[in-house]
C-alpha cells in the first residue's frame, strides 16, 4: 500500500477516488447508513450528485448514463432496502454487460451479522448478479477494493459491480489513498490479446456464398461499429443485429436486415434459414434469437466474443476468436476477400419486398408503427431512445432505425419493466444537448412513474411517448393467440390521467386518440427541447408481428399477412 501522512476519511478518500476516477454525475438516494459518505460528498466541486425517488431508478439512471456514453455508471443507496432495491438494475447490468459501480451504505461491522435495524447481507445477496463485489472492512482497504471494482466494472466483459461501505468505516481514518498491489489476476481486467487464427478464420468467411453477419451488443461494448462496416462493405455480408446490437451497424444502411429474432424482421430470420455461413460478432445466441436444434441449419457457425464462457453454450461453432471484438475484427480483415455475391443479395432484396413490416392503417385508429414512423421521420433518426419492456419496445426496435451505437437503449437481458423512464434521464444528464426518448407503455410507465419529479426538479428536456391501450399489451397478446383470449389480470380497470399527472410535475402533455391528430401530436412532441409527455391511445387489439412463439425456431415464423389462418 502507497500512504501519505495525512489521514483523512473513508468517506472522504471514497469521494477523492470518484473524482480521481473522473466519476461527474452519481445518481443515489441518502440514508442513515451511507451519510458520513453524503457529508463528505456534499464537499465535492467535481461531482453532481442527481437526487432520485427510488433506488430502482437510480441504478437504471447509472445504466442509462453508461450506455449512452461509454463510461462508468455509479449508484449510491443506504443500507438495508435501499441497498435491496438496487438488485433488479445490478441483475439487468449483468445480464446486458453494463459498467456500473453501486455504493451501498451498510451498518456498522460490530454489529453485521445481528439483525441490527436496516442490515441486509447486499453482499452475499449480490454474489451472483455482480462481476465484483466486496464488504470494506477497514478504511485501509478502500483503495484496493476500489480500483479492483473500477477495473473489473470496465475491463473484458463489462458489468456492475458493488461496494458495501459500513458506517464506522466510512468515519475511519486511513492513509493509504492508492493500493501498492491488487488481488485479483490481470485477465480479469486487462484487454485480452486475441486466441485463434485470424486467416483461417477469414477463410471460412471467404468460402461462403451467402454470409450473414449477426451482430450483438458486445459490438457496442468494444466500440467496433467502424471495424463492423468495414467488414460488411468488404465481404459484401448482409448484417442483422440482436435487439442489444441496434445501431452497431447502420439500420438504413443497404446491407442491413435489422433485428432478428422472436419479434425481427421476416427477412432477416429467413436469412438465417438460408445462409451457408454465420458470423456471430458478440452476441449470445440468446433464446429469444435461436433454438439450439435448427439454428442457421445450412451454416458454417463462427464466433467472436471477449467472453470465453458464451462459447458453445448453447449454440455449438465450427470457427472460435477469443478477444475484444474491435481488435479481433482488425486483425481478420487484411485476410477478408469480397468475392462475387450478387446473388446472395439479391436473395435477400427479394425477402425485404415479399416479406416486409406490416401492419393495417386503415381506419381512424393510431397505430404505434405509424406514429413511430413520424416521429423517426421527424427526429431525422438522430434521437437517444430509451424503452420500457412490451409491445413498445418492439415496435420502437422494428420501426425507428438507429444508424449510431449507444442511441438505443432498452432492457435486453432481463426484460424490465420501468427500465425506461429513468434510463432516458441517465442518458439524458450525459448527453445534455441530444434528443432523449422514451418509449413506454401504460404498465412499464407506472413501474417507475415517480422520477417525473427528478425529470421536473433538474429542469430535464426527456421526452416521454406513451402508448396507452389499456391492457398489459405483449401478454394479452399472447394471451389471445396461444391461451384462447382468456385475459386473465392483463386489463387494467383503471388508469391513472396520465396528461394531469404529468401536469402535475409540470411536464407539459398532450393526449392523442384519432390518426387526424397525429400530425399536431408529433409537433407538439418534438416542438421545443424541453421535457413534455404524449399520450397516444391505440387498439388494445395491436399486435407485434413478426413472431415467432416461445421455444419455436425461424422456421415457426408468423407473419402479420398470416394473422388471418392462425385465428382459424
Amino acid at each position: 500500500m502507497t500512504s501519505t501522512t495525512e489521514a483523512i476519511t473513508g468517506g472522504r478518500l471514497m469521494v477523492e477516488l470518484l473524482e480521481e476516477a473522473g466519476v461527474e454525475i452519481v445518481f443515489g438516494y441518502p440514508g442513515g447508513a451511507i451519510l458520513p459518505f453524503y457529508d463528505e460528498l456534499y464537499h465535492s466541486k467535481k461531482i453532481k450528485h442527481i437526487l432520485v425517488r427510488h433506488e430502482q431508478g437510480a441504478i437504471h439512471m447509472a445504466e442509462g448514463y453508461a450506455r449512452s456514453t461509454g463510461k462508468l455508471g455509479v449508484c449510491i443507496a443506504t443500507s438495508g432496502p435501499g441497498a435491496t432495491n438496487l438488485i433488479t438494475g445490478l441483475t439487468d447490468a449483468k445480464m446486458d454487460s453494463v459498467p456500473i459501480l453501486a455504493i451501498t451504505g451498510q451498518v456498522a461491522t460490530d454489529a453485521i451479522g445481528t439483525d441490527a435495524f436496516q442490515e441486509a447481507d447486499i453482499f452475499g445477496i449480490t454474489i451472483p448478479i455482480t462481476k465484483y463485489n466486496a464488504l470494506i472492512k477497514k478504511a485501509d482497504d478502500l483503495a484496493r477494493h476500489f480500483e479492483e471494482a473500477i477495473k473489473i466494472a470496465m475491463g473484458g466483459r463489462p458489468g456492475p459491480v458493488l461496494l458495501d461501505f459500513p458506517k464506522d468505516v466510512q468515519l475511519g481514518k486511513t492513509t493509504v489513498r492508492k493500493a501498492s498491489s491488487l488481488k485479483i489476476a490481470p485477465h480479469h481486467y486487462e484487454r485480452p490479446k486475441v486466441k485463434g487464427d485470424p486467416q483461417e478464420f477469414a477463410e471460412a468467411l471467404n468460402q461462403a456464398k451467402r454470409p450473414l453477419l449477426y451482430v450483438g451488443g458486445g459490438a457496442i461494448n468494444s466500440f467496433a461499429s467502424a471495424e463492423i462496416k468495414a467488414l460488411a462493405e468488404k465481404a459484401n455480408a448482409p448484417v442483422t443485429t440482436t435487439l442489444m446490437g441496434l445501431g452497431a451497424f447502420p439500420g438504413t444502411h443497404s446491407l442491413s436486415v435489422g433485428m432478428l429474432g422472436m419479434h425481427g424482421t421476416a427477412y432477416a430470420n429467413k436469412a438465417v434459414l438460408e445462409c451457408d455461413y454465420i458470423l456471430n460478432l458478440g452476441a449470445r445466441f440468446d433464446d429469444r434469437v435461436a433454438k439450439y436444434q435448427d439454428f442457421a441449419p445450412n451454416a458454417v457457425r463462427a464466433h467472436i466474443d471477449i467472453d470465453a464462457a458464451e462459447f458453445n453454450k448453447r449454440i455449438n461453432v465450427d470457427h472460435i476468436l477469443h478477444g475484444d471484438l474491435k481488435d479481433a475484427i482488425r486483425e481478420i480483415l487484411p485476410f477478408v476477400k469480397g468475392g462475387d455475391r450478387a446473388e446472395w443479395i439479391q436473395n435477400i432484396q427479394s425477402l425485404k419486398k415479399n416479406h416486409p413490416l406490416d401492419f393495417d392503417n386503415s381506419g381512424e385508429t393510431i397505430k404505434p408503427q405509424d406514429f413511430l414512423q413520424k416521429v423517426y421521420t421527424k427526429t431525422k433518426g438522430e434521437a437517444i431512445v430509451s424503452t420500457d419492456v412490451g409491445q413498445h419496445q418492439m415496435w420502437a426496435a422494428q420501426y425507428y432505425l438507429f444508424d449510431k451505437p449507444n442511441t438505443w437503449l432498452t432492457s435486453g437481458g432481463l426484460g424490465t419493466m420501468g427500465y425506461g423512464l429513468p434510463a432516458a434521464i441517465g442518458a439524458k444528464f450525459g448527453n445534455p444537448d441530444k434528443t432523449v426518448i422514451c418509449v413506454t407503455g401504460d404498465g412499464s410507465f407506472q413501474m417507475c412513474i415517480q422520477e417525473l419529479a427528478t425529470i421536473a426538479q433538474s429542469k430535464l428536456g426527456v421526452k416521454i411517448l406513451l402508448f396507452n391501450n389499456n391492457f398489459l399489451g405483449m401478454v394479452r397478446q399472447w394471451q389471445e393467440l396461444f391461451y384462447e383470449e382468456r385475459f386473465s389480470e392483463s386489463q387494467w380497470t383503471y388508469n391513472p390521467n396520465f396528461v394531469k399527472l404529468a401536469e402535475s410535475y409540470d411536464i407539459p402533455a398532450m393526449r392523442i386518440e384519432k390518426k387526424s391528430e397525429i400530425e399536431k401530436g408529433v409537433e407538439f412532441f418534438l416542438k421545443d427541447s424541453g421535457s413534455c409527455l404524449i399520450e397516444v391511445m391505440i387498439p388494445a387489439e395491436e399486435k407485434v408481428f413478426p413472431m415467432i412463439p416461445a421455444g419455436k425456431s425461424q422456421q415457426d415464423l408468423i407473419e402479420f399477412k398470416d394473422l388471418g389462418k392462425l385465428k382459424k
